[in-house]
């Protein structure tokens, strides 16, 4: 994907639900507004073939010359979440079944099964015949796939996806007995003769096999992944703009397989203000998924989400122009609203939008010109510069929610798991990147690898290597202790991550409500999680000690050298205010040790987000919480806004406020 030479400030429309008036009125206001791209059609497909092989495109090709003629440009989606009623009608082999076998019916959306060989043929063609239609128009800068893969859904239960199974089995294991060795499916006589007996996790009167649970739902993953490969590759054969898929961390997908071939990546949030760290763990996975590729942040709202049955409470004002400019500092090239104009039926008429359904501006509209005002302040700072690399990297990983969808323990959610433990770094002002499990750690210092059950052998040589040049690896906690098949290891508790840090795992066991407080780094905080405690052994160095429980004198945290660099297995967490702040002394331990330079003293709900000029660095320092704050300034600087000098120091920052400013090298 090429780099644009704008930012975009954009918005879902959907001018199939209105007539000619409305649609005069709406292009009039967005450009008004200072809205230079929308996302249309992804809801669309019985506009586009009312009946099953009837086509008409027409009214989009209108509309993309229309919007285009008014300076407006077009984010193209293919149509495919909503399939029409002739495709559903009478034909439930088609729908998507869940886990209790319960067989959708039409409405909503994602109600197909994607994995149906007759959906595939007709998303291929109702996709041929859109980009054919459009796909050179000069309005279409870019292609959005489908809409929100495995939002609503997750693994499909019916026959197809049985027989897709069963060869996906078979082409991942080679033999039935490589698969029950690798299950160990004597247990509880699960022993198959043959794939096609092999069951897919439905309804049981208690908990399925481990490998059977989390393979379905790698098997899933993939499967929607080569959905989006499929559409991909059509429209490459009639459009050169990037394509893209708007995704999140809370559905059930692989983000780093997903995007694996598409052009660029785009996530939708809707996190509130009470949650900014989990708007903002979303940009800094996303600026390393399609690493050196802008971002977007496909759907916020301008205010608040609903539906019939919910609401979250509004934005206060000015919140959405900190959030937008987090997101174009920290790495993104469009900023997007769900929605435009509010619906006017159908299951979300309540959600938040820039007009209401009667034309109006709504309570977001005036926040909405704070970010388009934000937009042209910030647009040639941002075009000259780009997100500084980090020296801190958090491995991310999809395939571990899998692993800990099956086993949650005590109903453990990755996504709250990885937000809990990236705020703690994010109050510490450590510039920080989330990288997927295939990246590259050229760069970075300091590697944390925490809640990835399954380390593959890949990963482990990478961060050898890493670790040997002279890097340091805290691992864990809940990492390592699986295979990839969901069991356990049979030579040591963490396999070959054990076998490499030369750190002696003595136990392994729930050590949540055993009394047991473990102390490090000068603090002393209970203990909890699934956890690994290590034997007292040199050369290792016991960091953190388990001072009472059932491990009294035992280690939780231990290190050790390894080439030029270290190793360090955190085997347990540190729970409550006290745990939190152990786990931060642990990380800044590390990072004066890794001698991290990117960090900066900051007030909690403050952020700064650094990029890199030629020959100098762009400081964006973000007031996130409302609350005002406060930053130290290194050296001498310029504020960017104003031209006024910054000295060196405490810089204070008001509530919702935006600085950028320039540090030319020393």
């Amino acid at each position: 994907m090429e780099v644009a030479n704008k930012l975009y400030h954009g918005a879902a429309y959907y001018p199939e639900l209105w007539d000619e008036k409305v649609i005069e009125e709406d292009i009039r206001l967005m450009k008004q507004t200072g809205i230079n791209v929308v996302r249309i059609g992804e809801f669309a497909w019985s506009t586009m073939e009312p009946e099953e092989g009837k086509f008409d495109l027409s009214f989009f090709v209108h509309i993309i010359e229309r919007l285009y003629e008014n300076g407006i440009e077009t984010v193209m989606c293919t149509p495919t979440p909503t399939p029409p009623i002739w495709y559903t009608h009478g034909h439930p082999e088609r729908m998507y079944v869940d886990g209790d076998g319960k067989v959708m019916g039409h409405g909503s959306r994602q109600h197909a099964c994607t994995n149906h060989p007759y959906f595939r043929e007709r998303a291929a063609l109702v996709t041929e015949k859109l980009v054919k239609a459009v796909g050179n128009m000069p309005g279409v800068i870019g292609w959005q796939l489908d809409n929100e893969f495995k939002c609503h859904v997750n693994k499909c239960m019916c026959e197809t996806c049985k027989g897709l199974w069963h060869a996906w089995l078979n082409k991942r294991y080679g033999t039935i007995e490589n698969l029950n060795d690798a299950w160990g499916t004597k247990i509880w006589s699960e022993y198959y003769l043959d794939f096609n007996q092999v069951p897919q996790p439905g309804p049981a009167p208690f908990l399925h096999n481990s490998s059977l649970s989390t393979m379905y739902q790698i098997f899933s993953m993939e499967k929607i992944a080569e959905f989006a490969d499929e559409q991909a590759a059509i429209i490459r054969e009639y459009s050169e703009a990037p394509i893209t898929h708007n995704s999140s961390i809370a559905f059930g997908v692989d983000n780093e397989r997903l995007f694996k071939n598409l052009d660029f990546a785009s996530f939708d949030t809707y996190a509130s203000i009470e949650n900014y760290d989990a708007y903002l763990i979303n940009s800094d996975l996303w600026r390393n998924l399609k690493s050196g590729t802008p971002f977007w942040v496909m759907e916020t709202s301008p205010s608040y989400a609903a539906s019939l049955t919910s609401y979250a409470s509004p934005h206060p004002n000015g919140y959405l122009k900190v959030e937008a400019a987090a997101a174009y500092a920290l790495g993104a090239g469009g900023f997007c609203y769900w929605l435009w104009r509010q619906q006017r039926a159908g299951c979300e008429q309540p959600h938040g939008s820039v007009l209401s359904a009667w034309g109006k501006p709504t309570v977001g509209y005036a926040n909405v010109l704070e970010v388009e005002e934000l937009r042209k302040k910030i647009e040639p700072i941002i075009l000259a510069t780009k997100p500084a690399q980090a020296e801190l990297a958090i491995a991310y990983s999809d395939q571990a929610k899998a692993f800990l969808e099956t086993e949650s323990h005590r109903k453990l959610n990755h996504r709250a798991l990885m937000t809990d433990f990236y705020k703690r770094i994010l109050s510490m002002g450590i510039h920080r990147d989330l990288i997927p499990e295939g990246a590259s750690l050229e760069g970075y210092k300091l590697l944390l690898t925490p809640f990835i059950p399954y380390l593959s052998p890949d990963y482990i040589a990478q961060a050898k290597t890493f670790v040997e040049n002279g890097g340091i690896w805290i691992v864990g906690p809940l990492t390592g202790g699986r295979t990839e098949h969901h069991t356990v290891h049979t030579d040591r508790a963490l396999g070959q991550l054990e076998e490499i840090s030369g750190i002696e795992v003595l136990y392994t066991y729930p050590i949540d409500e055993t009394g047991s407080i473990g102390r490090a780094f000068d603090k002393s905080a209970p203990l909890g999680l699934w956890s690994s405690v290590f034997e007292n052994s040199s050369p290792a160095q016991d960091v953190g000690i388990i001072a009472e429980g059932l491990s009294p004198g035992k280690a939780f945290i231990s290190e050790r050298n390894h080439g030029a660099g270290k190793i360090v297995l955190l085997g347990s967490m540190a729970l409550g205010e006290n745990g939190d702040l152990m786990l931060q002394s642990l990380i800044d331990h590390y990072s004066n040790e890794a001698n991290l330079s990117l960090r900066t003293d900051v007030s909690k709900g403050t952020i700064v987000a650094p990029r890199q000029g030629d020959g100098y660095t762009v400081w964006f320092v973000i007031n996130m919480d409302g609350n005002g704050g406060s930053v130290t300034i290194p050296q001498s600087g310029i504020d960017l806004e104003t031209n006024n000098p910054i000295e060196p120091g405490r810089l204070e920052v008001g509530r919702f406020e935006c600085k950028w400013i320039r540090f030319n090298k020393n």
